[in-house]
């Protein structure tokens, strides 16, 4: 066994032992280290005696065989790692990837709905059965707050102030906000509550919104109700993600200010949100171009 197998095969060990990382991301490192030991392999070195302008060339290495920055980004974690590993052990005197920059990752844009788009996509449940009133409520919420899906499904009943058209909800952190219901949102919700009791059936639940037999919606049913109501409208897959980036996107389109989207959202930094101002700017670019004389 070649020392730099060797050293790989200590490291993951200790990762695994000491640090108790899980199988999935042993497995990352695994693939990432297979990488770092091909490349030293091709330079006739060990990887203790790789040097910064080696580990610099297996930056544009990792680049020139198609990884993007992310992939390079993580397989880095994994080379910086190992050289603290080797530090605590005295195998190397200094580490070699100190300092060495990865790519950086230009974030990709959210991919949002048009609003003929989103308003077939609430209008997909059959609202003749208890469960499609639920189901439309639900998406009208989803739609009309942006809320995440855990905070959508962890609604209270007590959470919504359908008078003033309001709801609290609590984000990451616990962090409380309150944002408007608008009335389409309002309507339905009004339109719920009647089959709401239905759903219970005598029993109590806390929450807004509930299954059959009373029983709490998972994450994982919610899902796939609206990848369901995705195809039946003929959008192809709809996630909840994307009806939260569709709300934000509509808001800044129709000249909301990016504080107040902020805060909607519940982003506890604006650089969060300022990934929509990009959304928006595409937009204009291409009715620019579609509309202008002189585009």
């Amino acid at each position: 066994m070649s020392e730099s197998k060797s050293i790989e095969t200590s490291f993951l060990h200790y990762l695994s032992v000491e640090k108790g990382l899980s199988a999935n991301t042993l497995a990352a490192y695994r693939s990432d280290l297979r990488k770092f030991n091909h490349f030293a392999g091709l330079r006739g070195k060990d990887i203790i005696a790789l040097e910064r302008i080696d580990l610099a060339d297996f930056v544009n290495y990792l680049r020139r065989s198609g990884l993007g920055p992310r992939s390079v980004a993580r397989s880095l974690v994994a080379v910086r790692g190992l050289y603290q590993f080797l530090l605590r052990d005295e195998r190397v005197l200094r580490d070699p990837s100190a300092n060495l920059e990865a790519p950086r990752s230009v974030p990709s844009l959210p991919k949002f709905l048009s609003g003929e788009e989103v308003e077939r996509l609430l209008e997909s449940p059959n609202v003749l059965t208890d469960s499609g009133v639920r189901d439309r409520a639900l998406l009208e919420v989803l739609y009309a707050t942006g809320l995440r899906v855990s905070e959508l499904l962890s609604l209270r009943l007590a959470d919504v102030n359908l008078d003033l058209g309001l709801v609290n909800a609590f984000g990451k952190g616990s962090k409380e906000r309150t944002v408007p219901l608008g009335e389409c949102a309002t309507h339905w919700l009004k339109q719920y509550l009647p089959v709401r009791a239905r759903l219970l059936a005598e029993r109590t639940s806390l929450l807004l919104f509930v299954g059959d037999r009373g029983r709490a919606i998972t994450r994982q049913t919610f899902w796939r109700l609206i990848v369901g109501y995705g195809r039946v409208a003929r959008l192809g897959h709809v996630n909840p993600h994307l009806i939260r980036h569709s709300f934000a996107t509509h808001l800044l389109e129709n000249s909301a200010d990016l504080r107040s989207v902020q805060m909607m959202l519940g982003h506890s930094d604006i650089t969060t949100t300022e990934i929509y101002t990009h959304v928006t700017n595409e937009r204009l670019r291409e009715i620019y171009d579609k509309y202008h004389p002189r585009a």
